[in-house]
């Protein structure tokens, strides 16, 4: 058992060794994507972190895709044996070691051969951003989160393209998805049309406190044009709609009229609509035509009249801030509406005076938060179900209009897939349903799939960003706000100890 013991230990000692004796190297026989080992003892190298590869002054920055635990046989070892009159055990000798891929960041890099490899310090990683930064506006929105103190900005020309961002309740995404804003106000002139379903963002021109006074002064300037249509506010500030402003196909769907299935009252509501031109639903029902009598019979069964998001006496409507020059940033508070079919009139509504606008082509973000309600995967009611066509509209054709859209959501899979699959950027936080995760992955293939799959540990603030709006897929934590939350979780002061 001695005898045995010993073996055993020089077995493991003799590996341990090899082990450690593992360099870390890395080849590219492009200049574009490289391989790389290294030894499992003391890994500094880490998924998603910079790679220095090459000797110092003359290496060359890389990005670590891919990474993972691996075992080799480096060739055969003998152990004693046991007895004299034995042979010696001849044995076969695995090793781990650490096996990756990555991309070489630094463009015009050629080929190499076994070069070092190293982690990247901060100051190399922060001079090739800063000499990569394209000439346009940068959002600093935080710093990387595996390059200790290195600041991390987005590009503004990047949300030319159509953005995705979704994390589950709790990761941060409503805080995140707010400095994004934020610093596209403070940083460019791109009007944002913002349809907010929890009141995330009806104090997004209130300072937080602490804000230095260089920057609260740039931040009057920026929310100078804001506007928050809430439907608890008085005066011009109501979330309101008119009746007569909606579409045909609006109308009908707010009566629940199909226009196959309901071919008469649809009919006559449209002949009504036309030769009247009543004011309101209430003075569409007190026409003379024997017709409307049915219409108001519906009208007063659905409940429809009784919404308070209709204008009535007052005058305007939140789609009058679409057309307002000096309204930079519209808050259209869905959230302060009582019922879920008041919200997706709204929504719907808002959604097709964009889309009717397209042709000013004056460039514009449309922001949908909650989109799993707001374009689902499979709309549940009519007026859903227009805000979905209209969403898969301006996300097929808007940008050539200069109609934007950044979607978010909790449940990726929930949006409808004509939308996902028109966006060019990902900002991706917390999601800890890993088939959540691949579906990301594989809607979204210019984000590496072993960067997307570590979503599930990312801390609260912490987000894989990719596509156009950064320089590479890089991991981040959002810093702080500018302006005040609108809303937010409860205070758990009650899971405090008692005193």
């Amino acid at each position: 058992m001695a005898r045995l013991t010993q073996q055993v230990e020089t077995f493991r000692a003799l590996r341990a060794e090899m082990e450690a004796a593992v360099l870390p190297l890395a080849t590219s026989v492009d200049g574009r994507r490289f391989s790389l080992q290294a030894s499992v003892n003391g890994l500094a190298l880490r998924l998603g972190g910079y790679a220095m590869l090459g000797a110092d002054g003359e290496g060359t920055l890389g990005q670590v895709r891919a990474l993972e635990l691996a075992e080799v046989e480096v060739g055969e070892v003998a152990l004693a044996a046991q007895r004299a009159e034995d042979a010696d055990i001849r044995t076969r000798l695995p090793i781990r070691l650490a096996r990756g891929e990555g991309v070489v960041l630094d463009r015009g890099a050629a080929p190499f051969h076994d070069r070092s490899a190293r982690p990247a310090t901060p100051a190399e990683v922060g001079a090739w951003l800063g000499e990569t930064a394209p000439d346009r506006a940068q959002l600093a929105v935080g710093a990387l989160s595996l390059v200790a103190g290195v600041p991390f900005s987005l590009d503004a020309g990047g949300f030319d393209r159509h953005t995705f961002l979704c994390g589950q309740s709790g990761s941060g995404k409503s805080y995140a998805l707010g400095l994004v804003l934020e610093q596209l106000l403070l940083e460019t002139d791109l009007r944002i049309v913002i349809l907010d379903p929890n009141s995330d963002f009806t104090r997004l021109g209130e300072l937080r406190d602490g804000v230095d006074a260089d920057t609260a002064a740039r931040w009057e300037s920026a929310v100078a044009g804001l506007a928050v249509r809430s439907s608890t506010a008085t005066g011009d500030d109501r979330l309101r709609l008119r009746f007569t402003e909606l579409g045909p196909a609006t109308q009908g769907a707010l009566l629940r009229l199909d226009p196959v299935a309901d071919r008469e009252e649809y009919g006559e509501l449209a002949a009504l609509l036309a030769q009247e031109r009543p004011s309101s639903l209430a003075a569409l029902a007190d026409t003379e035509h024997p017709e409307a009598q049915r219409l108001g019979l519906r009208v007063r069964n659905l409940g429809v009249e009784d919404y308070g998001v209709w204008a009535r006496d007052d005058a305007g409507s939140v789609l009058d801030a679409l057309d307002d020059p000096d309204v930079r940033c519209l808050v259209v508070d869905l959230g302060s509406l009582p019922t879920r079919e008041e919200q997706a009139l709204v929504a719907e509504s808002v959604l097709r005076g964009l889309w009717d606008r397209r042709l000013e082509r004056r460039p514009v973000l449309a922001v949908i938060d909650e989109a799993h309600n707001v374009c689902p995967a499979a709309p549940e009611d009519p007026l859903t179900a227009l805000a979905t066509e209209h969403a898969i509209r301006i996300a097929g054709e808007g940008r050539k209009f200069g109609t934007y859209m950044l979607v978010a959501t909790q449940r990726p899979q929930k949006v409808h897939e004509n939308v996902l699959s028109q966006c060019d950027n990902l900002i991706q936080m917390r999601l800890n349903s890993a088939a959540d995760g691949a579906f990301v992955a594989a809607r979204f293939g210019f984000a590496p799939a072993a960067l997307v799959g570590l979503a599930t540990d990312f801390r609260l603030g912490e987000a894989l960003v990719a596509g156009k709006l950064a320089s590479h897929p890089a991991i981040l934590r959002f810093g702080a706000r500018v302006a005040r939350e609108g809303g937010g979780d409860v205070d758990a002061a009650w899971a405090r100890p008692a005193p």
